[in-house]
Parts: structure tokens; sequence; C-alpha cells
């Protein structure tokens, strides 16, 4: 029974998680969002930027659980599921990028999306990439080694920031080593294309960091496991959470806190909050047992990649489809959430479209169909 909870925890966690990052994603209108659901433009932080890495904390705390299987597979079982998950997460995001793959030109003549012009890296392909390389470290290393590497992975990513940046530049959005390393690589073509200069917040280099989420999730998620019941247990888990958010205050002053980039003190002070609002989710269910509030969440929490590429690529048709002069996910804010006003319109068209998708997982989870990746 208390396994079971701890993966409602889990479940609830995730799907939390999933739910505030489709509503960021797809507000009616971006240029009138509410500033706590934008990302912080360069330096900083908001609400919004704690999606994305406590996902992956969430994956590290999925790893956790799914080591103890491990244990009866051989070598060859585990890193067999290990590269056939990432390769199927990485090509899941690539497609989502290239979808439809048919576009129109300047003239509004449909044609093939090429190769050549469609993104690389993308929010699928960091969560592929983190879950092999978190989880090749704590398969065949003990945690508090994969912990100690990862320590030195933020200090050396701190390094090599201020070393291959432009002179001056390390840390803007022109000159950072992330934004040469990835047009080295891949081109301008590859990269993402959203700001005035092609910058890609996914990039290879800032995914190294990223790894470190992974697995701080995954040392949590043990230690839940084992202490998870006590009282002195989630206080630790508290205490490491405020430590983690205090010493990342610290670390901002010299290197800030930059989700962007993933500074190294992005990750150590959103690892201290995921430590703290799971241990709080963790509170309400296993000791207080209040877990009526929980089950909006699971449906969420039990098909997370399906429910997220059902959010990404149904926003895209909605703008391919034309109504009027307008697209149809235009004609939809305009006509059904306009009258509440440009800030509110916007948000409350977030939240109906967040629960379309949730209506789809709702089925789903009726019908006990769960779709792993």
């Amino acid at each position: 029974m208390a396994l079971s909870k701890r993966f409602l925890a889990l479940d609830v966690f995730r799907g939390m998680t999933v739910c505030f990052m489709i509503i960021v994603n797809t507000p009616g209108n971006g240029e009138t969002s509410f500033s706590p659901l934008n990302h912080a433009q360069w330096h900083g932080f908001t609400p919004t930027d704690l999606v994305f890495p406590s996902f992956l904390f969430a994956v590290g705390n999925a790893m956790s659980f799914v080591m103890l299987k491990w244990a009866d597979q051989s070598q060859a079982q585990v890193l067999f599921k290990i590269f056939k998950r990432t390769f199927i997460i990485f090509l899941l995001g690539y497609l989502m990028y290239w979808f439809p793959f048919y576009r129109p030109d300047e003239n509004g003549v449909w044609g093939w999306a090429p190769f050549s012009g469609t993104r690389v890296l993308g929010v699928l392909q960091r969560i592929a990439l983190c879950y092999c390389i978190g989880s090749l470290m704590v398969y065949y290393l003990k945690p508090r080694t994969a912990v100690m590497i990862c320590i030195a992975i933020l200090f050396l990513y701190w390094g090599l920031l201020y070393w291959f940046g432009l002179p001056g530049q390390e840390l803007t959005m022109a000159g950072n080593a992330v934004r040469r390393l990835d047009t080295w690589l891949m081109g301008y073509n590859h990269m993402y294309h959203h700001d005035k200069i092609v910058f890609d917040p996914e990039g290879w280099l800032s995914t190294l960091p990223a790894v470190g989420n992974v697995v701080a999730g995954f040392v949590v998620g043990r230690f839940v496991q084992e202490k998870g019941k006590s009282y002195e247990g989630l206080t630790k888990l508290l205490l490491a959470g405020a430590a983690l958010c205090a010493a990342a205050y610290c670390w901002n002053l010299v290197f800030p806190v930059n989700k962007k980039l993933w500074t190294s003190s992005f990750v150590v002070y959103t690892v201290g909050l995921d430590c703290i609002i799971l241990a709080a989710v963790i509170y309400l269910i296993e000791f207080l047992h209040k877990t009526r509030w929980t089950w909006f969440f699971e449906v969420f929490g039990k098909n997370t990649i399906s429910i997220y590429l059902l959010s990404e690529l149904l926003v895209v048709v909605l703008f391919l489809i034309p109504a009027g002069e307008d697209s149809l996910f235009g004609w939809i804010y305009q006509h059904g959430f306009r009258w509440a006003g440009d800030y509110l319109g916007s948000l409350l068209f977030a939240i109906a479209y967040m629960l379309v998708c949730w209506s789809v997982g709702y089925v789903l989870d009726k019908r006990k169909i769960y779709i792993r990746v």
C-alpha cells in the first residue's frame, strides 16, 4: 500500500507539471499573458521556468522505482531498454517539430518541409538525452558517485561558458558558448528561431547540467522509498530543499539563474524547489490522506508524454486551419474568450485548452489505456 501511494504522489507531481506546462505553452495571446506565465527574458526566474526542470526531476523519480525491476534483468536487457526509450522519445520530439511535414511557403503554396529547415533539439529531445545519461550513471555507479559527478559537471559547465564564450559576452544570448557550439554543430537552420537572435534553449552543451535534475530526482526518489513515511524523512527533504535554494541564491550572485542557458545555479534552485513541492505533495497524500484532489492530476501523470504530444500537435493543427482572415486558433480565442479581456481571456483560453487535453487523457484512463514509451 505504501508503494502505491508513493506512485500516486509521483503521478500527481508529474501530472501537475504537465498541466502547468500546457497552460503556459498555449495562451490565447502570448503578448498578453500574465507575467508569471512567461519565461524570464534572460537572467531571472518565473514559476514557468520551473516546469521543464520539474519534468526532468520526475523522470529521475520514476527511475528510482524502475531500478528495482532492472535488478532482475541482464545488463543487455537494461541497456536495450534505455537506448530504445531514448531513441523513441528523441524521435518523437524531432517529428513533433517537423509536423505537419508539409507547409505553405511565402506565397501560400504548400510543399514538403525539408529536413534542412527543421529544428533538431527541443523539449522531448532533452528529456531523452538526460534520461539516457542519467540512467547509465545510476545503473553503473553508486548514487553518491553519480551525485559527485553531477556536481563536478555543474562547476565544469560554469567554466566552459566563460572559457568558450565570446570575451565580455559569455553570458549574453549572442556570445554564449551554448549558442556557439550549436551553430558550429548544426547551423542556424536547425536551431530555435523565436527570438531575434537565433538561439536554442535546449542546446547540446546546456543539456549537460540538466542531467543533474534527473539524477537529483533519482536520489530523492530513493530517499522517499526509504524514509518517505516518517516525519524525519520529510523534514530532511524540506531542509535539503531549503538549503539548495539558499545555495542557489548565493551562486546566483556570480553565476546568474538562467533557464535558457540552464546555468548551474538554475539547476540547484529548481532541484531545491522540487524537493519542497514533492515533500508537500507526499505530506498531503501520505500523512493527511487527502487524495480527493489527486485524481485530476493523475490523468496527466499516467499518460504524460502522449498528452504532451497531443497538446503540441493539436495547437499546430489549429493554427493551420483557416477561419476567415485568421486561423482557427485565433478565431476561437477572439470569439470565445476575448470578452474576458486581453490577459484574463488569454489565461481562460489556456485553461480551456488544457482541459481539452485532459479530457482525452481521462478517456484513456477510463479505458485503462496507458501509452508507454
